[in-house]
């Protein structure tokens, strides 16, 4: 496969909230854990590198920052080769949140599979943020998936 035409994840969600509210949700410590991680070592600074770890148990990996553009996004790189963009784009009263994973290793069958498990992955982890950053309480889905991840190995 061609750089071009690889397999990425994309998602996009709607979210009423500041587009601040929402970028703070991916770089900062203590709103990370609110809905996606168990903990983050650090706040994502352009340079710098977090470790991060999620919800499923033994699943972890440093996350570097790459781009903080307040307002607009934030982008980080994870150390096999992977690369995540947010975006945020004022519609319809909230902010549009896309989500692109990108740069998938292996075999033709195994960059698919990859980009199928990340879209799930992001699909569910902005309805969680959607719904801690509009109701003010997650709905536990990422949690839940981390569970159901955990029971089926």
């Amino acid at each position: 496969m061609t750089a071009k035409a690889a397999p990425r994840a994309r998602v996009s969600m709607i979210i009423r909230a500041a587009a601040e509210d929402i970028l703070a949700a991916f770089v900062a410590p203590d709103r990370l854990t609110q809905f996606w991680l168990s903990s983050s070592s650090a706040p994502l600074v352009a340079g710098d590198t977090a470790h991060w770890q999620f919800m499923v148990p033994g699943a972890e990996t440093d996350t570097t920052a790459t781009r903080l553009q307040p307002g607009r996004g934030v982008s980080w790189s994870w150390p096999d080769g992977t690369t995540v963009d947010i975006d945020v784009e004022a519609v319809d009263g909230g902010f549009a949140v896309t989500v692109i994973n990108a740069g998938f290793q292996g075999t033709p069958e195994d960059i698919v599979e990859a980009a199928l498990n990340a879209t799930e992955g992001f699909a569910l982890v902005l309805a969680d943020l959607k719904t801690l950053l509009e109701s003010g309480r997650s709905a536990r889905i990422v949690r839940d998936k981390a569970r159901l991840i955990e029971l089926r190995k």
